[in-house]
């Protein structure tokens, strides 16, 4: 009844219409006018792209996105309903984008995953695992770069959020609700728990990077052994700092230790 009455009372007025338009911005400038002509609905699931944009025929948009000028979009990529493309970004084909604002500038490479589900659930009175609502949003920062099949979660409780300028190599997975600074620097292979929080430069080495340069250290460390002592060992692989695997062993009286730095490993 209240609303009834409101529209009635504007329309004994004057300025009915020009409240109205100003309310639902109707009446915009010239230039608002023109800069929105040059967005159009594509073909295939009815989203709005800009005209200056270079979009594959495959390309799947959906009602809801929107990819801004002079993006380029690869092969059989999907942009999801709530995605919002930045001006300039280059997409890579077999990519698929959904719940994500991208920046400006963005590089994103081949088979990248965006805006999915996080992985949570919860265990009810019944012992039943159930799914915990994952409803927000990923936000991609201006001028990132994301490797190859890396895959990046939509928040549950806050966005998902990769600061400007930041780096990430192929494989690498990032959960649901973490967010990483500006200028961070992700290697492959890396994963990042959900919630996690870093706004520092960050260059990762991934768990099965670090394996392997355990595996590595242990090898030649067992090169260097007696030949008794051989078939008689343990190793023990420890980080010591940062950048540094200690590979020990004791046995008998004799013990050994090999120290590597990893960067050192990593520039090999």
């Amino acid at each position: 009844m209240a609303v009834k009455r409101f529209v009635h009372y504007y329309r004994l007025t004057k300025t009915y219409k020009q409240d109205f338009g100003r309310f639902c911005n109707l009446f915009s400038t010239k230039s608002d006018i023109e800069s929105r002509q040059q967005f159009q609905k594509w073909h295939n699931g009815g989203g709005i792209f800009h005209q200056s944009a270079c979009i594959d025929s495959t390309v799947l948009i959906e009602v809801g996105a929107i990819v801004h000028s002079k993006a380029v979009l690869g092969a059989n990529v999907c942009i999801g309903s709530g995605t919002v493309v930045g001006p300039a970004v280059t997409i890579g084909q077999s990519t698929n984008i959904g719940n994500c604002i991208i920046g400006d500038s963005c590089i994103i490479h081949n088979g990248v995953c965006i805006g999915q589900d996080g992985f949570g659930f919860f265990v009810d009175e019944h012992g039943n695992m159930l799914k915990k609502p994952q409803l927000l949003n990923a936000r991609i920062g201006n001028h990132v770069e994301i490797g190859a099949n890396s895959c990046i979660d939509r928040g549950s409780w806050r966005d998902t959020v990769i600061g400007d300028h930041s780096k990430i190599d192929n494989l690498v997975q990032i959960g649901h609700n973490v967010a990483i600074g500006k200028s961070c620097m992700l290697c492959g292979q890396v994963g990042i728990a959900g919630s996690a929080t870093s706004d520092l430069l960050l260059i990762a080495v991934s768990s099965r990077t670090s394996q392997s340069l355990g595996i590595m250290v242990a090898s030649l460390l067992f090169r260097f052994m007696n030949g008794e002592d051989k078939w008689l060992t343990r190793f023990v692989v420890q980080r010591k700092g940062p950048h540094k695997v200690l590979c020990s062993t004791d046995v008998g009286q004799n013990t050994y230790n090999i120290y590597f730095d990893i960067l050192v490993l990593r520039r090999i």
